[in-house]
């Protein structure tokens, strides 16, 4: 069935945040991009970081790896990666990696604050460095973690084996992005075995059954990573996102749920990302119910 996106506009306004209102208006009717940028300044602290639970599953109000992803993630969205957050983002990022460019996964301040069960503190980088270093080069980034981060990541691809379910998406998306098409191709290609025959890969330690399929991978059609998914694949993950729409007209996840507010947040993000991936592959009918 089609997306009833007037459903969807329905739950966004009843229970959305201000900034997934504002990114909605944007996808839906071309509406500005200035009020996204705004709402987003919301989240952003003084030393150029996101914090104030951006990220739903850690709430702190200090910068968090996470939330300053979803922030560059948001500003990628609307095509606004030229605008100034980013080059703050970035500087703070390089002032909270490791020596060889690895990014913390969470930052121990985020302990005295709600966060979710795997919000915690790890050992050495994290596969945020991929994702990280992924939007700075989309951004055509000149900050100098930006070379140790790549070296960091073209160091974890080379050295493993096997990559469990996010280490693998944020890789793919890592390797969508960085300059040097060749080898990103090639490490695209070796990282197929890694897949199962729909195409999708198991999160370990998650919810029973929970995967990451390939619309969450690849989400983008033009993507190298696309590579690795039949149009068999793709069309099948779309007609399940299409599907997983509630009879309340959004979206929702196969996580655990830990607090009614990051659920409701989650939901909200999760119905514009649904009705952005829907519409990027030309499947989006903008009538609205009656």
């Amino acid at each position: 069935m089609p997306v009833d996106v007037g459903a969807a506009e329905r739950f966004v306004f009843a229970n959305a945040r201000v900034l997934e209102r504002h990114r909605l208006a944007v996808l839906l009717s071309g509406g500005e991009v200035a009020p996204v940028l705004e709402a987003l300044r919301a989240y952003r602290n003084p030393d150029g970081g996101f914090g104030h639970a951006l990220e739903p599953d850690v709430r702190a109000p200090e910068s968090e790896p996470a939330s300053t992803l979803s922030a560059l993630e948001v500003l990628a969205e609307v095509g606004a990666l030229d605008d100034p957050m980013v080059e703050g983002a970035g500087a703070w990022i390089g002032t909270i990696a490791d020596r060889d460019g690895g990014m913390p996964f969470v930052l121990p301040s985020a302990a005295a604050h709600p966060h979710a069960p795997w919000m915690v503190p790890s050992d050495g980088g994290s596969f945020l460095t991929f994702a990280i270093a992924a939007r700075l080069w989309e951004a055509g980034s000149s900050e100098p973690w930006l070379d140790r981060a790549t070296d960091w990541c073209w160091s974890k691809l080379e050295s493993s084996d096997e990559l469990s379910a996010y280490w693998l998406k944020f890789s793919l998306d890592f390797l969508d992005h960085v300059p040097d098409q060749a080898r990103a191709s090639a490490t695209i290609e070796r990282l197929r075995s890694q897949l199962g025959r729909d195409g999708s890969i198991p999160v370990p330690g998650g919810t029973e059954n929970e995967r990451l399929t390939p619309l969450a991978l690849s989400p983008r059609p033009d993507s190298r990573s696309r590579a690795l998914f039949t149009d068999d694949q793709v069309d099948i993950d779309i007609d399940l996102l299409e599907r997983g729409q509630q009879v309340d007209g959004g979206w929702t996840f196969d996580w655990l749920a830990w607090s009614p507010g990051q659920s409701i947040e989650w939901r909200g993000i999760l119905t514009v990302r649904a009705l952005a991936t829907v519409a990027g592959h030309g499947r989006l009918r903008p009538q609205r119910s009656a």
